[in-house]
């Protein structure tokens, strides 16, 4: 079993793994545009992680084939890269990772392809919006189950429905390490949140029913009424009782020209 309190060193190191992690997914933003295949978008990860001495992290893992999961429309997750060119209107969760001095960072933003419905924008919209109020929870004396309530029960309110098979976990020397975080919860249960862990929050928020299925290639989750799901996820270190953003999406909103305050709140406070 992999350690749950990270050092500020071995935060720093995840940090560091983050941040690239950040910037590819800045890079492929330029990228995702009608038109263009996965495969191609994987090609361009793997290759940007590589030339920053770093290792894909999905790569292989659990027998993974490519570098980026791509998960477009009702796609929930674990979507493999394929030659079918994205289409205007799609919405595409890109979910990535990589490792740097034995540490693991990953996490994932939910892009427009071309011009998409007012609909898609409002599910893409609250979607994100959930991802800050379960890391607003992310506080020493907290536990798991208020992260999960908050998401879950800000999502609600717009008719939405969080994947419950599906979770959020700790990082550090594993990509996939111990709590284990769903998108749903009660307050005041599950583990008591400590400083110094470092934890993915990653809300995966279906337009309709929560139920997924499991595709024949054993990787993609689908929703099964065929609406459309959006995923969002930043690595978030408990330092000084708060939540820290080891991950960012500005470079994302550079690149797309989008302005935002949304991470101000989660920098380090001395």
């Amino acid at each position: 079993m992999k350690k749950i309190i990270k050092t500020y060193k071995e935060i720093n190191l995840i940090k560091k793994s983050a941040n690239l992690v950040s910037k590819t997914l800045g890079m492929l933003s330029k990228e995702i545009k009608p038109g263009v295949n996965t495969l191609y978008l994987d090609h361009l990860a793997e290759e940007f992680i590589r030339d920053h001495n770093a290792i894909p992290a999905f790569l292989g893992l659990y027998n993974f084939p490519n570098t980026i999961c791509v998960s477009p429309n009702e796609v929930v997750v674990h979507g493999i890269p394929n030659k079918q060119a994205l289409k205007d209107g799609d919405i595409v969760s890109i979910d990535c990772g990589a490792l740097m001095n034995g540490y693991y960072g990953e996490h994932a933003y939910t892009f427009e392809v071309g011009n998409i419905s007012e609909r898609k924008k409002k599910l893409l919209k609250i979607s994100k919006k959930s991802l800050y109020k379960g890391i607003e929870q992310c506080k020493t004396g907290n536990h798991i189950g208020d992260i999960g309530f908050a998401i879950d029960n800000y999502i609600k309110k717009y008719g939405y429905n969080t994947v419950k098979n599906l979770v959020g976990h700790g990082l550090g020397k594993a990509i996939h390490e111990d709590p284990l975080i769903p998108n749903f919860g009660k307050k005041g249960t599950g583990k008591k949140i400590k400083e110094g862990f470092v934890l993915s929050i990653e809300p995966m928020v279906n337009e309709g029913t929560y139920k997924v299925f499991l595709q024949k290639d054993n990787f993609t989750f689908s929703t099964i009424d065929k609406k459309c799901s959006a995923h969002y996820e930043h690595n978030v270190a408990i330092i000084n009782n708060s939540p820290f953003l080891l991950s960012t999406f500005k470079y994302i909103y550079k690149n797309l020209k989008i302005s935002s305050k949304e991470e101000d709140y989660f920098k380090f406070k001395k």
